[in-house]
């Protein structure tokens, strides 16, 4: 039922650019933020939707395919580029992405439509997690053969309804469960140390969650040749790790637009023509600098 694959590293990566554009283009226009939020998961995505997941694809796609694997997108203030993928796979219409938050379904926080391939509700941070981990615990029960894969934000997994639903999964031994961890180290408005991290955060998380019988794997969440290597070894060895495997990607929120990554106040601010000017020039800069 999986229409077809992008392996070719340069294609992925070809297609997260584009999937950026996308975003910048659209979000622009309808005047509509969390831009910030949603380039930090692109490569994750990308990877996922494009290299990993058993899905069926295109117009004619059946989008309740049983045998389908299940993405929970918990962060779902970050929808963009989720609704990106989903109109550049034909599983929803080009127009409703190219006009969310002007009258389009697609709102600015996800809604379950599974017959788009939005497969569940999580406006409320900390709602993802848990419908994920009763996904592959069904799945156990029912002898279902789809993995459940799940996008968390850090600054989520401050919630406590994902860690009972982590210890959860872990008493079950759901290994058919993927947690990949958003690990941007912004929450809102604040960087992750100034609210509730210690430490590093991302050695913080992987080490909370490994505390609590999960088999983690830290990768470079822009780094789709890890992403993918990863997410593929992690699918092979499930039934050896028989336990929830969990991804810290460490990410740049606003990744790809200099103006914005890593800047609080973008956590919801559109930039502005001036900004926007300035980060091209910066990134002709980049790529003159590699050239030369």
């Amino acid at each position: 039922m999986i229409n077809r694959y992008l392996n070719d590293l340069l294609e992925l990566k070809s297609k997260a650019k584009f999937i950026r554009q996308e975003i910048l283009r659209v979000c622009i226009r309808n005047g509509a933020g969390h831009i910030a939020s949603s380039f930090s998961t692109i490569e994750i995505l990308v990877a996922l939707y494009y290299s990993i997941m058993k899905i069926d694809l295109g117009e004619n796609a059946k989008k309740n395919w049983p045998k389908r694997d299940r993405l929970i997108f918990s962060k779902a203030h970050g929808c963009y580029a989720l609704y990106a993928i989903l109109a550049d796979l034909k599983l929803i219409k080009q127009d409703d992405f190219e006009n969310f938050y002007k009258g389009s379904f697609l709102s600015g926080c996800l809604e379950r439509r599974e017959d788009v391939g939005l497969e569940a509700s999580c406006g409320s941070l900390g709602h993802g997690l848990p419908q994920a981990v009763g996904l592959a615990f069904s799945a156990k029960l029912k002898k279902d053969k789809f993995r459940v894969y799940v996008v968390i934000g850090d600054g989520e997994m401050q919630e406590g309804s994902n860690w009972e639903a982590i210890q959860f999964a872990v008493k079950h031994k759901l290994d058919n469960l993927k947690i990949i961890i958003d690990n941007n180290n912004l929450q809102a408005m604040d960087f992750l140390q100034e609210v509730l991290s210690f430490t590093s955060p991302h050695r913080e998380l992987a080490q909370k969650v490994r505390a609590f019988g999960c088999y983690v794997k830290i990768v470079n969440g822009h780094n789709l040749s890890s992403l993918t290597k990863t997410l593929h070894t992690l699918n092979l060895q499930e039934k050896t790790i028989a336990r929830p495997q969990v991804v810290v990607a460490r990410t740049i929120k606003g990744r790809g637009l200099k103006c914005m990554e890593n800047i609080p106040k973008f956590h919801f601010r559109l930039p502005t023509n001036s900004e926007l000017s300035e980060s091209e020039k910066n990134s002709a800069s980049c790529r003159q600098k590699r050239k030369g």
